[in-house]
């Protein structure tokens, strides 16, 4: 049960990702979170850096889409801004939106990469879909009791996988 838990790789920013190395694994499509991994909460553009990214990513040839649990008034103006597909009221952590977003890039599970900053939203559904999990630390504290409670929760597990990955 723990492993659903678990990222398969952590960065600290998107950034600090390698789309190249990604493209040389087998990986061929990679679904992305919004709010705290492309940008900051709500923010309508996007962090610094992430536009290079993006652009390297597709240089590798990869395939991207966002899938986001927010809402489409959200999520289309900066998916559109960025020239990316969406899926929206992603219902994450269940793996359907997982799998939709494969299917509308037209990868397989095994050759998708999932990159998000939260452990019961995108770890765990990445985890069900069985895709690779990218884990990325949020770019800034989420505004709200309610983020702040999935944080102290994520911190024992978080902490386990590290315990774990130096082993």
């Amino acid at each position: 049960m723990r492993q659903s838990f678990y990222p398969d790789r952590r960065y600290h920013r998107i950034t600090d990702i390698d789309p190249a190395a990604l493209s040389q694994e087998g990986i061929q499509g990679i679904i992305l979170d919004v709010d705290n991994t492309l940008t900051t909460h709500n923010n309508p553009r996007p962090a610094d850096g992430v536009i290079s990214w993006l652009d390297q990513a597709r240089a590798c040839g990869l395939r991207l889409i966002i899938l986001s649990n927010n809402r489409p008034q959200r999520v289309e103006p900066f998916a559109r801004m960025l020239g990316l597909e969406f899926e929206a009221n992603g219902k994450k952590p269940m793996a359907g939106g997982f799998l939709r977003a494969c299917a509308h890039m037209g990868t397989v599970p095994e050759a998708t990469a999932a990159i998000g900053d939260q452990i019961f939203t995108d770890v765990m559904g990445a985890r069900r879909a069985g895709v690779l999990c990218l884990m990325v630390d949020p770019i800034e504290p989420e505004p709200g009791w309610f983020f702040r409670f999935k944080r102290r929760l994520e911190r024992p597990l978080l902490r386990a996988w590290e315990r774990r990955c130096s082993r």
